[in-house]
């Protein structure tokens, strides 16, 4: 509602009047940019401090204005709508220096052959690079091919990173964080705790020539039932999406704290690809030793994963089309160029809100096992750095496109609201190592799956241990006893502020075995019972005494009942490996229910109950996200 005129505005006018609001700050920000996008006010900004030597403020519009870099609004606008802009423009300035830094120590130490570096090159770019020696392989690789490409292209190597990348497009969207009661406000509701009031002033026209062509408009919200009655609500970040506002509301509320170490028992998560996740908890006993809670559990995704390829090859085969018809240059076919363009976005966005919805239902899930199993920690393999390769086009297309690093996030985000702290471990031996005695593993196919094709299956050799199971399940064990061996070794990523443990120490490592469960003994055959057992006798299968006399049927009488003549065997189940209370199973490996008929992303994603060792404590959950 316009608050000046009392008029109630429809989602069109108000998407409007916001975009023009976008339109001015956005333009603010692509003169800012253009403006100080080089390596010398990069640095001016980062140092921290301004020309006096006085500490520069945190917030980034305040950082700007302390350094004199100003900007002509191309309108009569608010001084908070400049705020907003300059805010915009500080943190991409900001977050541009860590690159800028990668990219320097790769040409101070550029290598002989850029496509494989020698052991000592690796050690001199990374001593180049400001927290180097933790830093992931693949990131400086994909800068030296980013480098060697520019070298191929110019004939010489770059002077910095702003010589190889332009200033980076101006995302459209209005940061009210930066602004205060003056330009918006927000206010929850005291008797609807779901509800909160935005106000805001909008322009009237596109191009605002004073500031009577600003009004103030109410907007209410109403909050997702995920935000906590308890919740402070913040400024929101306004963006336009399918011609509609959409708000990104951030709100603060208070949460257990997580530890670094001290855990008791943890949850142990291993990646895979079919199988998403395999996961289950390990208990660390006051002696030291280690056991595991439980068979374990599975989160598999094949029938998402299949969709997410179909979608791909989709992808491809109309980017193919639409170079085809921009090498063609034909202006007949820029009607059809300008459809393709349209299904392209439609494809990439399906694919976007699957990989989203994946994300955050696998992601629930571990936290879930964590919480059944009373854990504290949460423990996953640090994959960043892992580059499929040499296992074919299709594989490696496959590994590259998985959504570790968005499971990763959201399973950080759920865990902070319930106290669990989550940590990720070196995977170097997850999966090749015995759980039990650290002893390599034998790999070989499943005893019984034998036509399946793989090396799931992992066998132990060590006479004394003889473990043997799912490669994935003994991958969780692993991990889960390398993070109660190595929690005291935890820190903080200062780039992220994600729970990192950085190495893997022999003495630490030589604890982080899951102890065997005690075997019985059968070598004392000694008798200390009675040979016959005390019970009643098994009744036979046939009565001893004849049944009395019928007109027709057999003389005598199963415990069973009478069975059918024409039958001449007892039923048997479907299945050999088939329990009571087993459906039938397909015997054409697996096929989720409704697959053939492209059901939705539910009927594609299976995971497998927790089995516990020992029953779980009582425990009272409360959950929160984003809306």
């Amino acid at each position: 509602m316009d608050e000046k005129t009392g008029e109630l505005l429809t989602a069109t006018v108000l998407a409007e009047r916001v975009d023009w609001c976008i339109g001015l700050a956005t333009s603010m920000v692509s003169l800012l940019l253009g403006e100080h996008w080089n390596a010398t006010d990069v640095d001016t900004l980062n140092a921290g401090v301004d020309a006096g030597g006085r500490k520069l403020p945190s917030n980034a519009w305040m950082a700007l204005r302390r350094l004199g870099w100003t900007v002509d609004a191309p309108a009569k606008v608010n001084d908070r709508i400049v705020r907003a802009a300059q805010e915009q423009a500080g943190r991409a300035l900001r977050s541009v220096k860590w690159r800028a830094d990668v990219v320097a120590g790769v040409l101070a130490t550029w290598p002989a052959g850029p496509k494989k570096r020698t052991e000592s090159e690796w050690e001199a770019v990374r001593a180049a690079i400001p927290g180097g020696e933790h830093l992931l392989s693949s990131v400086i690789r994909s800068r030296t091919r980013q480098i060697a490409r520019f070298q191929q292209k110019n004939g010489r190597l770059p002077a910095d990173l702003f010589e190889v990348e332009p200033a980076p497009r101006v995302a459209r969207m209005l940061l009210l964080a930066a602004c205060d009661g003056q330009q918006a406000s927000i206010e929850r509701s005291v008797t609807e705790p779901a509800k909160v009031l935005l106000r805001l002033q909008l322009p009237t026209r596109p191009d605002p020539q004073k500031y009577a062509d600003w009004t103030w408009v109410e907007c209410p919200i109403t909050l997702p039932p995920t935000v906590p009655a308890n919740a402070v609500t913040h400024l929101p970040t306004l963006r336009i999406v399918g011609g509609r506002v959409r708000a990104d509301l951030a709100y603060t509320h208070p949460v257990p704290k997580a530890k670094r170490s001290g855990h008791t028992a943890a949850l142990g998560v291993d990646w895979g690809l079919n199988t998403l996740l395999s996961a289950g908890a390990a208990r660390l006993h006051d002696e030291g030793t280690i056991t595991d809670l439980g068979a374990g559990a599975q989160f598999r995704a094949s029938g998402v994963l299949a969709k997410q390829y179909r979608l791909r090859r989709l992808s491809e085969r109309l980017h193919t089309k639409t170079d085809q018809y921009t090498r063609l240059a034909d202006p007949a076919l820029d009607g059809k160029n300008a459809v393709l363009a349209e299904e392209i976005r439609r494809v990439c966005e399906r694919r976007s809100n699957l990989n989203d919805a994946l994300a955050w239902s696998a992601a629930r899930w571990a936290v879930d096992q964590a919480v059944a199993a009373g854990a504290t920690a949460i423990y996953l393999e640090d994959l960043r750095s892992m580059e499929a390769g040499g296992m074919g086009r299709t594989q490696n297309t496959r590994m590259s496109q998985t959504v570790r690093g968005q499971i990763a996030n959201r399973m950080r985000h759920l865990a902070a609201e319930v106290g669990i702290a989550v940590v990720t471990v070196p995977p170097a031996n997850t999966s090749k190592h015995c759980p039990g005695c650290l002893t390599p593993l034998r790999h070989r196919k499943a005893p019984d799956r034998p036509t399946v094709s793989g090396w799931k299956w992992a066998l132990c050799p060590n006479q004394e241990c003889g473990w043997q199971g799912d490669r994935d399940q003994g991958a969780w064990r692993r991990i889960a006893a390398r993070g109660l061996a190595h929690q005291t070794k935890t820190v903080v990523d200062k780039t992220n502020g994600t729970m990192v443990i950085r190495e893997v120490l022999d003495k630490m490592e030589a604890k982080a075995v899951i102890a065997a469960a005690p075997k019985s003994s059968r070598n004392d055959r000694s008798k200390t019972d009675p040979t016959r057992p005390r019970s009643n006798r098994l009744t036979p299968r046939r009565r001893e005494v004849p049944s009395p006399i019928r007109p027709c049927g057999p003389a005598g009488k199963r415990p069973e009942g009478h069975a059918p003549t024409d039958r001449t065997r007892l039923p048997r189940a479907a299945h050999r490996r088939q329990g009571v209370t087993t459906m039938s199973t397909p015997t054409t490996g697996h096929r989720p229910r409704g697959a053939a008929l492209g059901a939705g992303f539910h009927l594609h994603a299976h995971v497998t109950p927790p089995r516990w060792a020992e029953p779980a404590p009582k425990f009272t959950v409360r959950m929160g996200s984003f809306s």
